[in-house]
């Protein structure tokens, strides 16, 4: 799996219909490899993951008390809560464990066994 496509926020970008029918780059195709402007980018999780070389939200030690994680997380929609729980998973379980768990999902977000 790739860190690419995990949303810096916990959104699992391979599961998506638009990501795989290639109408989407993601969070972070484009960005990473310099092809995209990250100043032109309107996502402040996204600038703030990326810029500080970040594979998501989990590897900020900042992470519990950033005003802009929380309050996207805190946003109406059952989605928002699960990509939030996927960013914890990967605090407590790692990248690797999260990834065998997240290819057997057909959402952005799933269970956790």
């Amino acid at each position: 799996m790739s860190e690419l496509e995990l949303g810096c926020c916990g959104a699992y970008c391979r599961t998506c219909k638009v990501y795989i029918e290639n109408l989407c780059k993601g969070c972070k195709i484009g960005y990473v490899d310099g092809t995209r402007d990250l100043a032109k980018a309107k996502c402040q999780i996204k600038i703030c993951c990326i810029s500080q070389n970040y594979a998501s939200c989990a590897d900020c030690i900042e992470y519990r008390q950033c005003e802009t994680i929380n309050n996207f997380y805190n946003h109406q929609g059952y989605k928002y809560k699960k990509y939030k729980q996927a960013i914890e998973y990967i605090i407590n379980a790692g990248y690797e464990a999260f990834f065998q768990i997240a290819d057997e999902w057909e959402n952005a977000y799933g269970k956790y066994e």
